[in-house]
């Protein structure tokens, strides 16, 4: 690394473009990191544990628990500004708003950087419970009903959608990227057909033991990817996928939405807990 260094520093010096040392850091990953200090042109690089790259913080965990109170923070202080500014709070207007202003900042690169701890889950879906809270004029009582009635999908429903987007684009081959080095297709390491190698589009899950590795785009995506139907994996556009993606999403929800209500319809409370108990003993 001070090899490197060296010769960077050198090819400055060379072409008249030297470095400015003082805003130069270096920053140590990794619990078994030596942490070794390095030097620039005599000088020896401050350390550092967090710096923002492209508008994104990272840190010296790697884990996006920073960039998502960052991300929180900067929403909260627009959805105030508008809410100062505006003392009727007209669904249509203030959805626009929202959506505009307020939202972008908590799905900026957001598949660089997605949250998967529940704490920092809620630190962004809390900024949007605050701003559907303050909508005028909702008749749903619950965070999901105000939702469904302005239109909305949580932000963890969006993030998911955004990475199936990016994970077709890559496995379609729309972006400019070499698949596999991101994906593995069952299809083309099984050697006997099998019920998950049958769709030539399905991916293979890697091991991985730390949690970072685990929750890292290409390994994240899989599991989600593979539950998707085949029709809507093969469609022949981006806008027909996320068509048919929709879709099967509402579908998938309407389904989970009409169990919960006929168990509530059919069963009381109390019998409804008398009947798991007898079914347990039995």
């Amino acid at each position: 690394m001070q090899e490197s260094l060296n010769k960077l520093h050198k090819w400055a010096e060379i072409w008249g473009m030297e470095f400015n040392v003082d805003k130069c850091k270096v920053m140590h990953i990794g619990k078994n990191n030596s942490k070794h200090n390095y030097t620039m042109n005599g000088q020896t690089l401050q350390k550092t544990s967090e710096e923002k790259d492209v508008g994104i913080l990272i840190s010296d965990t790697m884990k996006p628990s920073q960039q998502c109170s960052a991300a929180a923070n900067k929403a909260n202080q627009v959805l105030g500004q508008i809410f100062k500014a505006f003392h009727f709070r007209d669904r249509n207007i203030f959805l626009k708003l929202y959506k505009q202003y307020v939202r972008v900042h908590m799905e900026f690169a957001v598949s660089s950087w997605r949250p998967w701890t529940q704490q920092d889950k809620d630190k962004l879906e809390n900024v949007q419970r605050k701003a559907v809270r303050i909508i005028s004029g909702l008749q749903g009582s619950t965070y999901e009903e105000k939702l469904e009635e302005l239109g909305l999908q949580t932000l963890e429903a969006r993030r998911e959608r955004s990475d199936m987007i990016q994970t077709y684009k890559i496995i379609h081959g729309l972006d400019d990227v070499d698949k596999s080095l991101w994906f593995e297709q069952v299809a083309e390491t099984s050697e006997r057909l099998t019920r998950q190698s049958a769709d030539i589009l399905n991916l293979k899950p890697k091991n991985s033991k730390l949690e970072l590795r685990r929750n890292c785009f290409s390994n994240r995506v899989v599991n989600s990817w593979n539950k998707l139907p085949q029709d809507v994996k093969s469609g022949k556009n981006v806008n027909v996928f996320k068509n048919k993606y929709d879709n099967y999403t509402r579908s998938t929800m309407n389904d989970h939405w009409d169990l919960t209500n006929l168990e509530d319809t059919i069963l009381p409370s109390d019998d409804h807990q008398s009947l798991k108990k007898s079914s347990t003993y039995s």
